[in-house]
């Protein structure tokens, strides 16, 4: 990695005035647009994100979204500390999480946590601003109704771009489009709920008191089923995590059968990600959903 001494400064400058030298770092973890690095300094220890992307916001829509979680439920959301630009650089700092060994109620403590996440509900469907879902752009423009919601602002953009890139053709979109009348009668009619929106294991961590932690948001007002489901699709929780959440907030029945419908965002999302392998899974829940 790339030592960005000069940033490292500029950060302790901004957010300590300069009175907080760097020990040691290392790179915690790299993709095609950001890096994450380990900061261990004299006033502890903190989390960096940077990435060289041109006009780049994506750090102030997480910075927002970690807001929305940290105002909205009691489970721990790391601290933002800074957030800005150096030279050609953007970053975003935050507390380090210290993981501990889970306590036996983390997956009980998670399941009511989301619940009360859930509770926070809104008139319409959507966010004030657009943001994203990991590196890709999520549409939330304000809407009534989640059939419409979830077709306009989460499936059509996916597909689109799959198509610009070539992942997909016009006969598969036709194929696609073919679920959208049936999905106007699909869900149950609930109140927009406020969503962590990227909601798999990999966003949820063990804090230094062995609680769950939520990270990487990708918040707006949706169907709060959108939230189980996609923590179904990648292993899923402990049931104590769904059954805590059903003690507090129960889901309305049907939802097994609901939740592959639900999860075509997020596979759309992957296969924009990662390429075709996750076209399968779209197909089959088609197949069951357009004959």
């Amino acid at each position: 990695m790339e030592a960005p001494e000069e940033l490292f400064d500029h950060i302790s400058l901004t957010v300590f005035g300069g009175n907080n030298r760097i020990l040691n770092y290392r790179l915690v973890a790299a993709g095609n647009m950001n890096q994450a690095i380990y900061l261990n300094t004299e006033k502890g220890s903190f989390f960096l994100k940077t990435n060289f992307e041109e006009d780049s916001d994506i750090f102030p829509r997480e910075r927002e979204g970690l807001s929305w979680l940290r105002d909205n439920c009691s489970l721990y959301v790391p601290e933002t500390l800074a957030q800005g630009q150096f030279e050609d650089r953007h970053y975003l700092l935050m507390d380090w999480i210290s993981s501990a060994f889970p306590k036996p109620d983390y997956s009980s403590r998670l399941g009511e946590g989301l619940a009360e996440l859930h509770m926070c509900t809104s008139r319409q469907f959507g966010l004030d601003k657009d943001n994203y879902i990991a590196i890709l752009p999520q549409k939330n423009r304000w809407t009534d109704s989640w059939p419409a919601f979830f077709i306009e602002n989460r499936l059509e953009p996916q597909l689109q771009l799959a198509l610009y890139k070539g992942l997909v053709d016009q006969d598969f979109l036709r194929y696609f489009r073919s679920i959208y009348e049936r999905l106007q009668e699909f869900f149950p009619s609930e109140k927009p709920a406020l969503l962590h929106g990227d909601l798999w294991s990999g966003n949820v961590m063990t804090d230094a008191s062995g609680l769950p932690a939520l990270i990487d948001p990708a918040v707006y007002f949706g169907h709060r089923e959108m939230d189980l489901a996609f923590s179904r699709l990648f292993g899923g929780f402990t049931s104590g995590f769904y059954e805590a959440y059903q003690a507090v907030f129960p889901l309305e029945p049907g939802f097994e059968e609901r939740m592959p419908v639900y999860n075509l965002y997020p596979l759309l999302v992957h296969l924009n990600l990662f390429g075709k392998a996750y076209l399968s899974g779209i197909q089959k829940t088609l197949k069951r959903f357009a004959g």
